[in-house]
């Protein structure tokens, strides 16, 4: 069995040896010929699986160490009887810790407390729901956004309209696809008030970067429309910016390659389907007081000088992304 994986997933190296054959690559350079023989490739955003990347190949597996699979032609590797494993959940602390440095930096900023703002969340899944919890906790006032949800639950779910329409602050956790694709648009923005802010946390393309930028919107994005090649503009428009590293938590990662050794040792019948690195502790969850948070969270995630570090190197993204010292979860 052969294996080709992006070598910038953590803590996999050595794991895959003992019953397979393995190529570590950077994750744009899976190519046709590289993929041909592989029976199973485990994989980045930065990988595209397209029909014309694995016509012909042998591959009957493909695990992705994100939660989203919008690079990943699903319908491609159902026709073709290839299974498909993402990590969904794998860094839901570690997006909620970011944004509560982005929460902490705005309520700081503009001298307001947590009782002051109503916060939107859009999105309502592993961190979506994480995030709404905690902000209550901490005193926000929060509306909920997830159709899907609300379709099959009911429940006490907001539309898209009323977000916009009520938000001081607006939070998107949602995957990429045809119904999120520019959720945020001249029409949303035009029904927000003036000093409402944008934080996206999800997808790039859940945001119309441009239309944020002109509407005069404040925004906060760590996903960015067309990254790893950034608009100039798009970029020092921003309240703060970060390079795609919300969720980048030791834990998360952890978890991430956990998931997917998991998913692969359970396709190939593997003595691995319990597997997670030794070296890591998993985060043991506790609700923080607003207090402790604000005195804690940027000797854990320092977003200001993060977003300075990208601004000052906007064509190293990716570089600065590749390179990230993952955090350590604390709550």
């Amino acid at each position: 069995m052969k294996v080709v994986i992006d070598s910038a997933i953590p803590y996999i190296r050595g794991i895959l040896e003992p019953f397979a054959e393995t190529l570590y690559l950077e994750g744009g350079k899976f190519t046709r010929e590289v993929v041909a023989d592989a029976d199973a490739l485990i994989i980045r955003t930065r990988t595209q699986i397209t029909e014309s990347l694995l016509e012909g190949s042998k591959v009957s597996f493909i695990a992705t160490a994100t939660i989203g699979k919008d690079h990943i032609d699903e319908t491609y590797c159902q026709r073709r009887a290839i299974a498909v494993s993402s990590a969904p959940g794998c860094n839901a602390r570690g997006v909620l810790q970011w944004v509560a440095g982005v929460l902490h930096h705005i309520t700081t900023t503009e001298h307001r407390s947590p009782e002051s703002y109503t916060l939107g969340v859009v999105g309502v899944g592993n961190v979506g729901s994480l995030v709404a919890n905690y902000a209550r906790h901490w005193g926000f006032k929060v509306m909920e956004c997830d159709p899907p949800r609300q379709e099959r639950e009911g429940g006490d779910f907001s539309s898209i309209e009323e977000i916009v329409r009520n938000a001081d602050i607006i939070t998107l956790h949602t995957p990429l696809d045809d119904s999120t694709r520019h959720l945020i648009n001249n029409n949303t923005l035009a029904m927000m008030r003036p000093e409402t802010i944008v934080v996206n946390a999800s997808r790039g393309g859940v945001v119309d970067n441009d239309a944020v930028l002109k509407s005069g919107h404040r925004y906060i994005y760590d996903v960015w429309e067309g990254e790893p090649n950034l608009k100039d503009e798009i970029l020092k428009g921003a309240m703060l910016s970060t390079p795609h590293i919300a969720g980048y938590s030791i834990q998360g990662k952890a978890n991430a390659t956990a998931m997917c050794i998991r998913a692969l040792a359970t396709h190939f019948d593997l003595p691995l389907k319990e597997w997670y690195p030794e070296e890591i502790t998993p985060t043991s969850p506790r609700l923080i007081s607003w207090e402790e948070l604000c005195s804690t969270i940027t000797d854990h995630i320092d977003i200001i000088r993060e977003s300075e570090v990208l601004r000052s190197n906007p064509t190293q993204f990716e570089a600065l992304r590749n390179s990230y010292a993952f955090r350590q979860e604390y709550f």
